[in-house]
């Protein structure tokens, strides 16, 4: 029997129909995040008075709109908002964001930017993993960043 059969319903006027709603246990995420644990790409937590950045960690996981990273940086808290700096490499042809500063769009490596923290978990007694949004990514960079990930390995 299919999980359509098991779900079907007959209404009062002998119509059967479906329950398309989705399991409980079906990921919610509005973007799929990807595994760049492996790929060792460091973050930087940004100085915008300064214009520089400090190493803060490792990216471990990235989607279109929020990153995990892991750090060794221990005063981090949810609902606290950091900048970073993301410089990630080319890949397959795809710049990973957009320089629109000229007349004409040209693609870009870097990318700096507020992270709202969401979640702090620690990994070992010296690192941390820091989850959180890319809260002001413009669209242009959100959808290229949305492209240049799905050609990456997805995270389970």
């Amino acid at each position: 029997m299919s999980t359509l059969q098991e779900n079907a319903a007959v209404d009062q006027n002998g119509t059967e129909s479906h329950d398309i709603a989705p399991d409980r246990d079906t990921d919610r995420r509005e973007h799929r995040r990807h595994d760049l644990d492996v790929q060792g790409i460091p973050v930087d937590r940004w100085d915008t008075g300064r214009r520089i950045g400090k190493p803060f960690g490792q990216i471990v996981d990235l989607s279109a709109g929020g990153i995990r990273i892991r750090t060794q940086h221990k005063n981090l808290k949810p609902d606290a908002q950091i900048r970073l700096r993301l410089e990630l490499p080319d890949y397959a042809g795809i710049s990973p964001f957009i320089d629109r500063t000229n007349r004409t769009p040209e693609g870009k490596r870097e990318w700096v930017g507020w992270m709202a923290i969401c979640r702090v978990e620690p990994v070992n007694e010296n690192e941390l993993d820091v989850a959180g949004r890319l809260i002001d990514m413009d669209e242009m960079d959100r959808g290229m960043l949305s492209l240049y990930l799905s050609t990456q390995p997805m995270a389970a």
